[in-house]
């Protein structure tokens, strides 16, 4: 769902979150997440290289921007759209790599 039409008073299905449509909902039920308030607390690195093993695909790592943008607003902050982490992922990444 696009940021600006999010409501966090009616987050009922994965598909309700800030830039999650069917197959990013997918993904994350992949993972285990099955409902929005299963994201509280979890680590959209972690989240990516499962998803990649499960997978067996190298995701794009926009993936990461995505799950960054649900995680930080499943912890309390504004929906955003997901390219607003795309240079907090490129730091983060370059300080691992």
């Amino acid at each position: 769902m696009h940021p600006t039409k999010v409501d966090r008073n009616r987050l009922k299905n994965l598909t309700d979150l800030p830039n999650i449509g069917k197959a990013s909902a997918a993904d994350l039920v992949l993972l285990g997440y099955q409902q929005p308030s299963d994201l509280i607390g979890a680590d959209p690195l972690q989240m990516y290289h499962e998803l990649c093993l499960k997978t067996g695909v190298r995701h794009d790592p926009c993936v990461i921007d995505v799950f960054m943008s649900v995680t930080r607003f499943m912890n309390g902050e504004p929906p955003r759209l997901w390219w607003d982490f795309t240079d907090e992922r490129k730091q983060l990444l370059s300080k691992i790599a």
